[in-house]
């Protein structure tokens, strides 16, 4: 969906990373031709991080892959490590990749081979940028099937309690949102904010914002 606007100055206000994209100005006279110019707004603000199951169960011997979705401007380095702070390199045992769209929204895989008992417990998830840093939790457990062959889950009795403690306290991680104070301009020249008009004032001129 495209919204446009008539003037020869676009002013946008308080701006949040939903106003990044692409913006055009559109100038005609009722002479041919239109003349147009694309402009790209990016809006900078602190990674923010949402992980879609905090709590994975997995059968020894297996192979199971972590997940966290990241959305940060500018782009952010992004890494894994353990609950103790240790940080995951990629090897054999672990592989790191990333999905990333063409904006500020980045999905972050670390898969554990062969699972062992030393596998099991805490991993983060961390994206750092210039404005700030986020992480996000992930705890990992073993899965296991009793005589009847169905599924004993081994819960981590620390993570409930760290589970709930989020709960009732507000923990930074699950839906993303918006960091308000974080998200800001980037600095004159690069957004399409206060655009100085070449044109004669019978000239209309008309900006068009795509969507995402």
């Amino acid at each position: 969906r495209m919204s446009s606007i008539e003037g020869s100055v676009l002013l946008l206000t308080k701006i949040t990373r939903s106003e990044m994209g692409v913006y055009m100005c559109i100038a005609s006279n009722g002479v041919p031709p239109t003349v147009s110019k694309r402009l790209m707004l990016h809006v900078h603000f602190r990674p923010v991080i949402q992980v879609p199951n905090q709590l994975v169960g997995t059968p020894g011997g297996t192979d199971v892959t972590l997940q966290c979705h990241v959305e940060a401007s500018p782009k952010a380095i992004n890494y894994w490590t353990r609950a103790s702070g240790e940080m995951i390199v990629w090897s054999p045992k672990y592989v790191m990749n990333e999905q990333s769209t063409p904006y500020y929204a980045t999905v972050m895989y670390l898969t554990i081979k062969d699972i062992h008992n030393a596998d099991l417990g805490g991993y983060k998830c961390v994206s750092k940028n210039s404005m700030g840093e986020a992480e996000g939790t992930i705890r990992l457990y073993a899965m296991e099937l009793n005589r009847n062959g169905r599924i004993n889950l081994e819960e981590d009795e620390d993570f409930e309690k760290e589970k709930g403690a989020e709960e009732t306290g507000g923990g930074s991680q699950g839906p993303l949102r918006e960091e308000g104070r974080d998200e800001r301009a980037p600095t004159p020249g690069t957004s399409a904010a206060g655009l100085p008009s070449p044109f004669r004032a019978a000239v209309i001129i008309i900006f068009l914002k795509t969507a995402l």
